[in-house]
């Protein structure tokens, strides 16, 4: 994928059906979304894909399981309704991404006899939300199963657990997939190309937006029929390109995850924490070979790059040692990072923690399209939701309905878990490179093995399965233009192991240098840049 050529169709004046503003899971989502209707489709993004948010999740695909105990509690239809919704796009998500997304069952351990039925009663209608898209049945396990299926739990005390199935999956990967799958339905997808102005016709309608370029600096308009801003913190400031009266729908919190060695977490059980003083969940989970725990929700200000505070994290390590026999330091601390959940103020009264995780379509005077809240388990639903309201208000023409609900995204169409095999005999993989590959690129995975055997075999750390090869695919196929896209979206690695990123950054820079051309300046600068921003925030 030549960013050129990608640039060269948003300047050609051409328009575009739709210019979608954003580059995460709602903006990606909704590009895939009309392109696969057959719509023309652009896309611009300021950072990275899935820069803020939508790579800072919890890793879940989830329906809320504390939000239905809220809806029950208050006789709320509407946040019942929204968590019967979350748990049907939960299932579509496992089908049309399995390369990126599993079943993954979670206890729930109970430390009082009288919450065993009321936790298993609860899980059980979340179940039966589900219906035929159910991951699995709940079901309770006495003491000695919750310490076999979690040793590290607290003992003392400990009466019995409840076992329930939510989805995880790889957000940053998945927010590429997407847009991949949009440009193979021909949509144009730039990021690091941000939207500085909306640009209005002589109607007051907005027809397109002029945008920045931010590795060259060039400025130019790109045209289209309908706008759609799916910016996520930052959707007020887009609705205020259009409308500077435009009063804030949007509270942020900020949310931080740490990473631990997997010594603190089973390899295929995740922990379901019930209660916090503040009254929110606390996850421990399993993911990518490492021990995730989260997450918080404070209230925030609005920036590119939240950083983590330190009573943010005492705050996750003192809720872990309640629950664990095992002593969690700050020392144990791998890394950290921090995202910023975009709430919609439905509640002015209410806190962040006590807002209700809907999204909200609205249609300004001008015609622009503004999406905002959400959270990735309903990605695809608000993508049909957006993509229908801008078909009515930009009088479109589609050449088919939505084609998102059983659409197989890029690198799923013929994936098997049988590649990793494939990948460890005719590519003499190892067996951790292999499973990664699979999981990570789907049906794709050969390409990467291919470059693999062309000598970029290496890892980018004796620690970890992520290999020279990926490096080389990013930079060529999935819009890497920045060391830190690849070493903190692309893979995961920033975020599992700080030390071992900057560790890789030299190298990582040289073969992206290779692949776009990169002069010995810009390779210095790259090198120093990725190196600071690591050691500041991710």
């Amino acid at each position: 994928m030549k960013r050129g050529n990608t640039l060269q169709s948003l300047k050609s004046g051409d328009v575009f059906d739709l210019l979608v503003i954003g580059g995460g899971a709602t903006g990606c989502g909704i590009a895939a979304d009309a392109a696969s209707r057959g719509l023309k489709v652009a896309l611009v993004e300021k950072n990275d894909l899935a820069e803020g948010t939508s790579s800072r999740s919890t890793k879940l695909v989830h329906g809320g399981v504390r939000y239905l105990e809220a809806a029950v509690k208050k006789l709320d239809k509407a946040q019942y309704n929204l968590v019967k919704e979350a748990l049907h796009e939960r299932g579509l998500f496992l089908q049309n991404a399995p390369h990126l997304a599993n079943a993954l069952p979670l206890v729930t351990p109970l430390y009082k006899w009288l919450e065993v039925p009321y936790v298993y009663a609860g899980l059980l209608m979340y179940d039966l939300l589900a219906g035929k898209l159910g991951l699995g049945r709940s079901y309770v396990i006495g003491r000695t199963e919750a310490l076999e299926r979690f040793p590290m739990l607290k003992r003392e005390g400990l009466k019995a657990g409840v076992v329930y199935y939510d989805g995880q999956f790889n957000d940053a990967r998945m927010a590429v997939t997407l847009a991949l799958t949009a440009t193979n339905h021909g949509a144009a997808i730039a990021n690091h190309v941000e939207a500085i102005a909306l640009e209005k016709n002589a109607d007051g309608k907005v027809g397109g937006a002029r945008v920045r370029d931010a590795i060259t600096g060039d400025e130019f308009s790109v045209r289209a029929r309908g706008v759609i801003n799916a910016a996520g913190p930052f959707v007020d400031r887009i609705r205020q390109m259009d409308d500077a009266s435009a009063a804030p729908v949007l509270k942020a919190a900020s949310g931080i995850h740490i990473i631990l060695s997997s010594r603190f977490v089973p390899p295929s059980t995740g922990l379901l924490i019930p209660k916090t003083e503040d009254g929110r969940v606390l996850f421990v989970l399993p993911w990518q070979g490492h021990a995730l725990i989260g997450t918080t929700d404070n209230p925030a200000e609005i920036v590119d790059h939240p950083r983590a505070t330190e009573e943010e994290i005492e705050y996750v390590l003192r809720h872990i040692n309640q629950y664990f026999d095992l002593s969690v330091t700050r020392s144990d601390v791998k890394s950290v990072w921090s995202g910023l959940r975009p709430l919609v103020q439905f509640d002015a009264n209410a806190n962040t923690a006590q807002q209700v995780r809907e999204h909200l379509l609205m249609v300004s005077p001008s015609g622009l399209l503004s999406m905002a809240g959400g959270k990735w388990t309903s990605y695809r639903k608000m993508a049909e939701e957006a993509v229908d309201q801008a078909i009515v208000t930009c009088k479109l023409k589609p050449a088919r309905a939505c084609q998102t609900r059983h659409l197989k995204l890029h690198g799923a169409e013929h994936y098997s878990p049988n590649i990793a095999k494939t990948l460890s005999e005719k590519h003499r993989l190892a067996a951790d490179i292999a499973h990664h590959l699979m999981h990570a690129f789907g049906d794709q995975a050969v390409s990467v093995a291919r470059l693999a055997d062309e000598g970029f075999s290496a890892r980018l750390h004796p620690e970890h399965p992520y290999i020279e090869a990926e490096v080389v695919y990013a930079a060529r196929c999935e819009f890497a233009e920045h060391a830190s896209d690849v070493l903190t979206r692309r893979t995961p690695l920033a975020l599992l192991d700080n030390a071992a990123a900057q560790a890789a950054v030299p190298r990582v820079v040289a073969l992206m240098g290779e692949v776009h051309g990169w002069s010995q300046e810009r390779r210095d600068a790259e090198t120093k840049s990725s190196i600071e921003r690591l050691q500041t925030s991710l």
